[in-house]
């Protein structure tokens, strides 16, 4: 019985994906194709591994026994690649990275450049993708580093199969219509005011939450916005105002919003997470070290960007 281990891994991703179409979308083939890879597979091994009788593609106790050695195959082969990598003076293949857009324009875009100029054979993909999918599609392998976002104030939680690698402590600050007549000093001052909010399950909406509890009010959400540039301008245009992250803050004119003083905000880590290896435990693959490794240098340059418009804000 000889079996194509590329059809292994074929047989594997229609196992985790759920499914003919996801498996294709994520192998980048046609569904037909896949279907063909599977039939060849069952021809080679003489047995049905495929569950066709059903409305949604099953595997068969024999798939899905085989799927289980084929996920031993695919983790062989990807910690082949990272011991090879000892051998070579360059490290060497692509890398994909799921984010958000703060993040991959202030960390990614100059972590990109320090990666071309030092690990030129590295060739990173970016995805925007963050939150829940993003963690689901790090665990089935689609991509192999995300950047999340957690509110400082929450505890890491220890999740099964993948290791969070800090990256950056990423402040909020409190902005408001620059109309305003009277700047609020404290939070206090803000309990009736409307709210351009972040969504319960974002770092931001967890911080508005928080500081509610804290100060014994309850917030008016007039607005739930998840992306920072419409934050930002609906505040601009007087409709509320709104907790966000400084690497929001960095790029807008400083006439815009009214970025208030107000401390004890809270802040927003950003890490860089991976996948558990079972050969290096938490340590990440030499590729996703040297990204991780530009990610935090990059981090450490925005210390002195923030420090530039924040003595600018104050003139």
């Amino acid at each position: 019985m000889d079996i194509d281990p590329r059809r292994l891994l074929v047989l594997h991703e229609v196992a985790r994906r759920g499914g003919v179409m996801r498996a294709a979308e994520a192998l980048h083939l046609t569904a037909s194709a896949v279907s063909q890879q599977l039939a060849l597979l069952e021809r080679e091994v003489g047995l049905a591994l495929v569950d066709r009788s059903q409305r949604r593609v099953a595997l068969t106790p024999a798939g899905r026994v085989l799927a289980g050695y084929a996920e031993r195959v695919e983790e062989e082969l990807a910690e082949a690649k990272q011991e090879l990598t000892r051998f070579t003076e360059r490290l060497a293949g692509p890398v994909s990275i799921a984010a958000f857009p703060t993040v991959i324009r202030h960390l990614l875009v100059p972590a990109l450049s320090t990666l071309a100029e030092r690990h030129p054979q590295v060739t990173p993909r970016i995805h925007e993708l963050y939150g829940p999918p993003a963690l689901q599609e790090l665990r089935l392998g689609g991509i192999d580093l995300a950047i999340t976002e957690q509110d400082a104030d929450e505890p890491v939680l220890a999740q099964p199969s993948i290791v969070s690698h800090p990256l950056y402590v990423d402040e909020y600050r409190i902005v408001v219509p620059p109309g305003w007549e009277e700047i609020p000093r404290g939070v206090e001052d803000l309990g009736g005011a409307p709210w351009v909010a972040g969504p319960p399950g974002q770092a931001c909406g967890h911080a508005l939450d928080r500081l509610a509890a804290l100060h014994g009010f309850t917030p008016h959400r007039v607005h739930v916005i998840e992306e920072f540039p419409p934050t930002l301008a609906l505040v601009a245009a007087g409709h509320g105002v709104a907790i966000v992250p400084s690497l929001a803050l960095l790029e807008v004119p400083a006439d815009e919003v009214v970025v208030t003083g107000i401390t004890n905000v809270g802040a927003r880590r950003l890490d860089a997470v991976t996948r558990v290896s079972r050969t290096r435990s938490g340590e990440p693959g030499p590729v996703q070290a040297v990204v991780i490794a530009a990610l935090r240098e990059a981090a450490d340059g925005l210390v002195a960007r923030l420090g530039e418009r924040a003595a600018r804000s104050s003139r």
